[in-house]
């Protein structure tokens, strides 16, 4: 058991009528090098996975094809039985190709073996929560979900699903899923610097509806701002640690899900989103994306 366990940032939220930590893990770099194969250090994974729980974290977000398979199967080796309290967030609507592409897989089929799989890797009878996975890695595309999303929501009245999301949506598809069934999360790109879901973001807080930015600090692209560095450096913080908190401020309805293969990288983002932000320094950094 970990010794080291301050207060995760942020409170709580809740998915429908489950209850999770807004500060949660994402566990898409556990698995190889670009998301394919399995890790470097399986002992290192696993060690984070049971540390992320340690700290008290209950919202951790995978997906079937981080792999593929591999860090479902890592999740269950590390975790399984499940404590009481963890919610496993996933997503379907993509699959692997042997260049470590992320072709769309949304025909019916594809999500019936998809959930399968993640129930088989995960070692569950049902899904605490299911994101449809849409657009593809450019970010979102216009377009219908209705034949998938309908797909998924047989798949809940089965019993298979609790709840269902939406991820790297548009505002219209959104709208459209919720006319299908009810949705607890949204799950788009969003940080500092890119802001475009502002407008949604709000609108979903007033509905109930958690929003998880993916990419918080950046992606593949860290964040890099005059303005963000400036503030952390004032506040002898690093700037990973004050765009993770500047999150958590933005709105109650966003739902933190930073990724690292590092348990000492894990604890830095559970301290660094608790750095307290002034409105003078909330002001500064709303204007990196203005």
């Amino acid at each position: 058991m970990s010794t080291f366990s301050p207060s995760l940032p942020g409170g709580t939220w809740t998915l429908g009528d489950l209850t999770v930590t807004r500060f949660g893990y994402g566990a898409m770099q556990l698995a190889g090098p670009g998301v394919m194969g399995p890790p470097a250090d399986r002992d290192g994974a696993l060690a984070v996975l049971r540390e992320a729980v340690d700290l008290g974290i209950t919202h951790i977000d995978t997906a079937d094809a981080y792999g593929p398979h591999i860090t479902n199967q890592l999740i269950r080796e590390a975790l399984h039985p499940y404590p009481d309290t963890l919610r496993i967030v996933t997503k379907v609507g993509a699959t692997r190709d042997e260049q470590g592409g992320w072709p769309p897989a949304r025909e019916p089929e594809d999500l019936r073996r998809a959930v399968r799989h993640n129930l088989d890797n995960l070692g569950l009878e049902t899904l605490d929560v299911v994101n449809l996975r849409l657009g593809d890695a450019q970010g979102p595309r216009p377009g219908s979900l209705a034949e998938p999303f309908e797909t998924l929501a047989e798949l809940q009245r089965q019993g298979l699903i609790r709840h269902l999301g939406v991820s790297n949506a548009t505002a219209d598809q959104v709208a459209e899923a919720r006319a299908i069934a009810p949705i607890v999360c949204v799950q788009n790109m969003y940080n500092l610097a890119h802001r475009q879901d502002d407008d949604l973001i709000d609108e979903l807080a007033g509905q109930g509806i958690a929003y998880v930015p993916f990419f918080p600090l950046g992606g593949f692209s860290p964040l890099q701002s005059s303005a963000l560095t400036a503030v952390a450096a004032r506040l002898d913080a690093t700037p990973m640690s004050v765009a993770l908190a500047w999150l958590l401020h933005r709105s109650p309805n966003i739902l933190l899900i930073p990724g690292t293969s590092s348990v000492a990288h894990l604890r830095e983002n559970v301290a660094g989103a608790g750095l307290p932000l002034s409105d003078g320094d909330l002001a500064e950094l709303d204007k990196i994306g203005g």
